[in-house]
């Protein structure tokens, strides 16, 4: 199955059959990715009156609750109001949903005892490229980033620099497949989010980050369409499924 999308003055043709899922899901029944300090999600059958409600058990549904923290836990999507004092929704900001993306392949650059992105990488791999949204695949690109537990780890960042550059490109939706754009301990500064989404001048309300994506190695580096699914949640953070649409040339 096949779709036609016209973007400004091209058309873009796309099998809508063949999507690409670089999402991280939870699944409590085996380890699951994870990050800042805190326990493991949660899917447990709801309990009442001392009797557990699931079909197992003898009920006719399954009535499972959740919890999780999006941050922590599975693929997510934030706006802004992820480090302002002020409320944002990420629901509310994010009001389309398809954008051209570049793929890119990076392999970190060790600096002062961080591995990171640099801007000289971002600008090696885009170019003169015109794009929506980036989606950025660390290396080495292996399994366990679907069930590592970053705590304590100092993973990989983005650094500053790359984050500006990404921003007075015109990315407006960054993914990468790290827990966060930021060095793990940094006193709170924040340097990468703070840039991407320049608090320091007019407030990018309709860009996002999406943290914790993986993406296949058989995927190859290039231009997608995107389609950045999330969750209705009112909060700075949501659930997100990105998936990816290879062009048809």
């Amino acid at each position: 199955m096949k779709a036609t999308i016209e973007y400004n003055s091209r058309k873009i043709e796309v099998n809508i059959s063949n999507p690409i899922d670089i999402s991280i899901p939870i699944d409590p029944s085996k380890n699951s990715v994870n990050a800042w300090y805190i326990d493991g999600p949660k899917i447990s059958a709801e309990t009442q009156e001392g009797f557990e409600i699931s079909v197992e058990n003898g009920a006719v549904v399954n009535f499972n609750n959740i919890s999780f923290n999006p941050h922590s836990h599975i693929t997510h999507t934030e706006c802004v109001g992820h480090i302002t004092k002020e409320v944002h929704s990420v629901n509310k900001n994010l009001k389309y949903f398809i954008f051209l993306a570049e793929v890119v392949t990076i392999a970190p650059l060790f600096h002062n005892g961080d591995f990171l992105i640099g801007v000289k990488q971002l600008k090696t791999a885009l170019g003169n490229k015109k794009r929506d949204a980036v989606v950025i695949r660390t290396l080495p690109n292996l399994d366990e980033k679907k069930s590592m537990n970053y705590s304590n780890t100092n993973p990989t960042y983005l650094s500053e620099k790359a984050a500006i550059y990404l921003r007075e490109k015109g990315i407006k939706h960054l993914l990468i497949d790290l827990p966060s754009v930021d060095k793990e301990k940094d006193d709170g500064r924040l340097l990468s989010h703070n840039a991407f989404w320049n608090t320091a001048g007019e407030l990018r309300m309709n860009a996002t980050i999406t943290e914790f994506i993986y993406v296949p190695n058989n995927v190859e580096d290039g231009e997608y369409l995107l389609n950045l699914m999330i969750a209705p949640f009112e909060n700075d953070a949501t659930p997100s499924k990105p998936v990816l649409y290879k062009i048809i040339k």
